[in-house]
């Protein structure tokens, strides 16, 4: 459990997550786990479990309300999505809580950096730099 004096971090970390999440589509694996673990300690899982119970209402529900304005919401694919996210979620929970945490912290960090470089190569094709 946080201390009352994490507050103020505790804040600053939804805050910069929630403009990331609405920006940007993202915030609890990128923003929220690397910030509960290097800033305040957490351990691996206790950081990826602290983030999945974040992310169920606040962020979820404001930003699709926003989307859904706009019309960029396709609601019958998110309901396909979320269907199966159920099932992946409770598989991704299942093989997490088997690895040890540096394992799963290698495995977070191998992911993100991928992402990252294919998100870059992609970006920089598309603007004609490549």
């Amino acid at each position: 459990m946080a201390f009352p004096g994490d507050l103020l971090i505790l804040l600053s970390i939804g805050l910069v997550a929630g403009v990331l999440a609405g920006l940007f589509g993202i915030g609890g694996g990128i923003i929220i786990i690397p910030a509960l673990i290097y800033i305040l300690d957490y351990s691996q899982h206790r950081a990826t479990g602290t983030t999945l119970a974040v992310l169920l209402p606040p962020v979820g529900l404001a930003a699709f309300l926003e989307y859904h304005r706009h019309q960029n919401v396709d609601v019958p694919a998110a309901l396909v999505i979320a269907a199966a996210l159920v099932a992946g979620g409770w598989v991704g929970a299942f093989i997490a809580n088997k690895l040890s945490g540096p394992v799963l912290r290698l495995s977070f960090g191998v992911f993100i950096t991928f992402m990252g470089c294919y998100l870059v190569y992609e970006a920089a094709r598309k603007l004609g730099w490549l």
